[in-house]
């Protein structure tokens, strides 16, 4: 997705080989013009997929999903990654380690909101070691529903967490693909279906 590769090179910051900050726009900033764009390509990539549900981590998750969700009419849930007073009962958990953090996070979904009948497609802002979309399919197969794929916003396609999704058989698309980050510079793998 070409405006999503510009905003990369023009307002992200590349901290080191593997750390590629984008709070300008994703992660605390958000641009909703680009969620938007966001949202109509991930709806164009799984619009044959019968989604009934999108799901996500919060935070960074949420804005490219809501737009997504918007754009399919279908519900967003998004997995709390803290105990709320309000979600306490009827919970499918899992633990998720994050690498940029260094520990680990018990994420939760209500089983009120998930359920067999559902198709779910799962959105999260970057994909590198895999860790939070495994935790977020753990939580569709505790719910018995189907995985339709997951949608990444940014892969970085030099951590293994993509091939080990796909090797699995799951159908991933990523909208920016990243080779590199070494030497501060953000080298993009070419993706031939955007």
């Amino acid at each position: 997705m070409e405006q999503l590769k510009q905003k990369i090179l023009n307002e992200g910051k590349v901290l080191s080989d593997s750390v590629l900050k984008v709070d300008a726009f994703l992660n605390h900033q958000v641009d909703p013009v680009l969620m938007q764009q966001i949202g109509e390509v991930f709806s164009g990539l799984f619009s044959d997929a019968g989604i009934t549900k999108i799901l996500t981590l919060e935070s960074s998750g949420i804005a490219p999903s809501v737009m997504t969700g918007l754009q399919l009419g279908v519900p967003v849930i998004f997995a709390r990654k803290r105990k709320s007073l309000t979600l306490t009962d009827h919970l499918y958990t899992t633990e998720v380690y994050s690498y940029t953090k260094k520990q680990t996070n018990e994420i939760s979904i209500s089983q009120d909101f998930i359920s067999n009948n559902d198709i779910v497609l799962v959105i999260d802002d970057f994909l590198a070691n895999g860790q939070a979309a495994l935790g977020l399919m753990d939580l569709v197969e505790q719910a018995s529903a189907t995985l339709a794929g997951i949608g990444i916003v940014i892969e970085k396609a030099f951590q293994d967490g993509g091939d080990q999704l796909r090797e699995r058989g799951v159908r991933v698309e990523s909208l920016a693909s990243i080779a590199s980050l070494v030497g501060g510079k953000v080298t993009f793998k070419e993706n031939p279906t955007l």
